[in-house]
């Protein structure tokens, strides 16, 4: 009992801390492996072609045509982190529009602002490969859902706007994953 008592004295505080560190470590090795605690890997319900269309508002060009073209690719920065070059399936570039009453008062018109001639509203679609977790699909490491800022560069020009629509094109058949997935997260 005396040799036990001086071997308490000896171990210092620091000790019982590495010691108490090195117990938790293993219980949560444990509980991992015995698969109570979920890891990132299976958190992954499957992998799937998405598209996703990026709305940018105002954009000021005064070329000839829109730089952004169906067919070619676009490099993207997700949260101005950069992730990598994607297929542009359509862009729709259109003029901005102003809002006219009619004299009548009942209706309203729209119509082309010609004060801007410069400005317009695009939407480009592109597509990429996913991964599918319950909340949400994941590309390049953030969750791709509307209202995440994204801007699209190109050889010249770079523009920034937002998601606007998102369609996971290879839909995954399992009813439970789809009515499981939280859409309603958050992007900031």
């Amino acid at each position: 009992m005396e040799k036990f008592k001086e071997l308490i004295k000896k171990i210092k505080p620091v000790d019982f801390i590495i010691i108490a560190f090195c117990i938790i470590a293993l219980c949560v090795g444990f509980y991992t492996y015995k698969g109570f605690r979920q890891t990132a890997d299976k958190q992954i319900e499957a992998t799937s072609k998405i598209i996703f269309k990026v709305y940018m508002r105002g954009v000021t060009f005064s070329g000839e045509e829109i730089p952004i073209k169906k067919g070619e690719k676009t490099f993207i920065s997700i949260r101005n982190v950069p992730y990598s070059d994607l297929d542009i399936v359509d862009v729709d570039a259109d003029r901005r529009k102003i809002v006219i009453p009619t004299p009548a008062g009942q209706k309203y018109l729209t119509v082309t602002d010609d004060s801007q001639p410069d400005l317009y509203d695009v939407v480009v679609t592109l597509t990429d490969n996913a991964k599918i977790t319950k909340d949400g699909a994941v590309v390049g490491g953030n969750k791709i859902k509307m209202g995440l800022p994204i801007t699209l560069e190109g050889a010249n020009y770079k523009f920034t706007g937002s998601v606007s629509d998102l369609q996971v094109s290879d839909a995954v058949d399992n009813e439970t994953i789809n009515k499981d997935m939280n859409t309603t997260d958050d992007v900031q």
